[in-house]
């Protein structure tokens, strides 16, 4: 399915973000852009601040890239929030918390009892099955997994997640939400990793070990895919934008949902262990200082 947009895809008129960071500011980006009214809810006035910078800031670069639209309208159409309470004229709610099984089923849960009955609830999770976190909620069927990718502006992809429990009806009106979106859908059954996070980590999990073996530079390495199987970025450049710790908890996710293929590499636990995070630390398989 492509990213074409027909007359019938627009995005709810309004909808909430839960978590600021470079994550669920982009996506909350994303929707202002499509003409949403987005309520971004961070857990202290501290982070919300600078969740609302990072979206403006990222408004600012968008409209400087020549997108065709009014900078101070956008920010107005943003609010940034403490209180989960100001989800509540949401029709669309996306969790954008970090992949932790407990901290989801406990954000989502809340989500949940701040939203309207016909309200729907999707999860950004990249690895974490979505049964795990439906058979928390009260009312599932109004829940699905919208993956969205890093960095969000540039990204085009958006791998939708059905699960079980997921209306029949959700699946369609979520792939017109992300060709309105200006991206293209894929949709995915439930399952550890779905398609795209269990692909991108076992190439990343065998280039980390290539490293780790001393087969070539993490550098040659990246090359061979680029050049030789036309990736627009190789496995580690992609590890350290996404960031090693992030790689980690995913590869120590699918470890246990299916097996020791994907047991990370020491490697890669040294490094995170280290601090050396990728971009986001300045240290990763790359020098990122001063970028």
């Amino acid at each position: 399915m492509t990213g074409t947009r027909t007359p019938s895809d627009t995005v709810p008129s309004r909808v909430g973000v839960l978590g600021g960071g470079r994550m669920g500011g982009g996506i909350a980006h994303a929707f202002l852009l499509a003409g949403a009214y987005v309520v971004v809810v961070e857990r202290d006035v501290a982070m919300a601040e600078a969740a609302r910078e990072r979206i403006e800031a990222s408004i600012d670069a968008s409209i400087a890239r020549g997108f065709d639209g009014n900078a101070a309208m956008l920010k107005q159409s943003l609010t940034v929030a403490t209180d989960a309470g100001a989800f509540g004229a949401c029709r669309l709610v996306v969790e954008a918390v970090p992949e932790i099984l407990d901290l989801k089923i406990e954000a989502l849960g809340e989500i949940e009892r701040q939203l309207p009955g016909d309200a729907i609830i999707a999860s950004n999770t990249s690895s974490i099955p979505l049964e795990q976190i439906a058979a928390a909620l009260d009312r599932p069927g109004q829940f699905i997994g919208l993956h969205f990718f890093n960095p969000v502006p540039a990204s085009t992809l958006i791998e939708i997640v059905v699960q079980e429990q997921t209306d029949p009806a959700l699946p369609e009106i979520a792939r017109s939400w992300v060709r309105a979106l200006g991206k293209t859908p894929i949709t995915v059954k439930d399952s550890p990793g779905f398609a795209s996070s269990r692909l991108g980590v076992a190439i990343a999990l065998e280039a980390i070990r290539m490293v780790e073996e001393g087969v070539a530079t993490p550098a040659d390495i990246d090359l061979a895919m680029e050049l030789g199987y036309k990736h627009p970025t190789g496995p580690l450049k992609t590890t350290d934008i996404v960031g090693l710790d992030v790689r980690l908890g995913i590869a120590e996710q699918l470890e246990r949902d299916l097996g020791p293929r994907f047991a990370p590499p020491q490697l890669l636990r040294d490094m995170v262990a280290e601090g050396r995070l990728g971009r986001k630390s300045g240290q990763g398989f790359y020098d990122w200082t001063g970028k």
